[in-house]
């Protein structure tokens, strides 16, 4: 039987025995969140089901990595991990959490760039994180399990292969990587962003990041390259080329976890709708007279 609030609660030192303040958190489409509030303090509880292994998702990583994250200040301090009740307790962060129109906003472009060196300084994550690969394992879910596949899904294989052999052409080294940098993980404060949610972290090559957030919060290209410039501190064709390449994997390999979403979850929440809206732009991007002039610029330095 699953551990109610309640008795989690006692199981956690700084809110056992308190008088507790529960609000739900919006938003969550792989956890429950909770904020409570005590006399002393304000923390955040995370849940999940037993299922989202499905969606490669290693819970003792996402412990590990959001401590590393915290060392660095980008992350939530993690108050504790109790992996039998499938839950982890942070402190809250006292802030904005963004939407993708805030973050598109004027002024923001050099805080993201500052928040993502912030975290990709910390000490070297849990295991690594690779779409190529996650997106290969995601799709052997989804074959076998008789979820739905977009139109045309497959036929975009060799396109996938070219944007793999570009990137091998240039070892771009690998950082600790959030990985999901949605515009809701980004909580504004006074002293800058803050990054939470690593239940997707792992070593990952820096233009991963940027790449995904460009595509989550749907950034101009314009934005695009102004974060990869902030990011690097001058600007870079080849690691432009490679943010959007990543960014068009990303769309790519997401669609299929909106795809087992929308076949295992109990989320009032429309995944497929959401998934289509990625794939149909990873489509335009596949389709586009640039595709090709992209793994060329990937493959050549500035």
């Amino acid at each position: 039987m699953k551990t109610s609030l309640e008795d989690l609660f006692e199981l956690v030192p700084v809110l056992s025995g308190l008088e507790c303040e529960v609000a739900e958190l919006p938003g969550g489409l792989t956890n429950a969140n909770h904020r409570v509030t005590t006399p002393e303090g304000s923390y955040v509880v995370r849940r999940w089901e037993d299922d989202t292994g499905l969606l490669a998702i290693d819970r003792d990583g996402e412990y590990e990595n959001s401590v590393r994250a915290a060392e660095v200040g980008v992350g939530a301090p993690v108050v504790a991990y109790l992996p039998e009740q499938n839950a982890m307790v942070f402190e809250f962060i006292e802030g904005t959490t963004m939407n993708p129109e805030q973050l598109r906003g004027d002024g923001h472009v050099a805080r993201i760039a500052e928040a993502c060196r912030q975290l990709h300084s910390a000490r070297r994550f849990h295991g690594d994180f690779d779409m190529f690969e996650i997106q290969v394992r995601y799709l052997e879910v989804v074959r076998s399990r008789g979820f739905r596949l977009p139109d045309r899904y497959e036929e975009f294989g060799p396109q996938v292969g070219a944007i793999r052999d570009a990137f091998a052409d240039r070892d771009e080294g690998t950082v600790p990587c959030n990985n999901d940098l949605l515009a809701e993980n980004f909580i504004l404060t006074d002293a800058g962003f803050r990054l939470i949610d690593y239940e997707y972290s792992g070593n990952n090559d820096a233009c991963f990041e940027l790449g995904n957030i460009w595509s989550e919060s749907k950034l101009s290209l314009e934005q695009l390259e102004e974060l990869v410039s902030a990011y690097y501190g001058r600007r870079l064709r080849h690691k432009i080329a490679r943010a959007r390449l990543w960014g068009l994997m990303s769309k790519y390999g997401w669609t299929l976890w909106a795809s087992i979403q929308d076949g295992v979850s109990d989320v009032d929440f429309d995944f497929w709708t959401w998934g289509m809206d990625k794939y149909d732009r990873a489509v335009e991007e596949f389709d586009s007279p640039e595709f090709d002039q992209l793994l060329e610029e990937a493959r050549r330095p500035d």
